[in-house]
């Protein structure tokens, strides 16, 4: 059962693709990488089975996060501070959720935002 406050990764990651530009904070529970007007988000595959985001400056790698999606059962959508929204990749272990990855974006997912006017080349709010 679907929470209506959850995504499928399949849904969520092209969405975090396209709003690269409105990403504030990223990481795991161990580490965060936190967006600056110098660096930009960059999105790719370290292999079929891992999603790579990197924060990059001018050329030089900042940090990364690899994502494995086979790990993640949903997408988890909360409030964060002021207008942040925070996005949990989340993980059944043992029958409990836990958070592998999230993402604080600027916004939130606009549901009724239909694909056509989505660009892949990051557009700017």
């Amino acid at each position: 059962m679907t929470h209506p406050d959850t995504l499928s990764l399949q849904d969520f990651w092209p969405w975090l693709a396209d709003h690269c530009n409105c990403i504030l904070r990223a990481g795991t529970p161990d580490s965060i990488l936190y967006d600056d007007d110098d660096f930009f988000w960059r999105f790719t595959h370290e292999n079929p089975n891992t999603l790579l985001v990197q924060v990059v400056k001018g050329k030089r790698l900042v940090g990364e996060v690899f994502i494995e999606p086979d790990l993640v059962s949903s997408v988890r959508i909360t409030p964060g501070e002021k207008e942040e929204v925070i996005f949990d990749l989340m993980a059944d272990a043992d029958g409990e959720e836990q958070v592998l990855y999230y993402f604080v974006m600027a916004h939130g997912y606009n549901v009724h935002e239909p694909p056509a006017a989505v660009t892949r080349h990051g557009r700017l709010h």
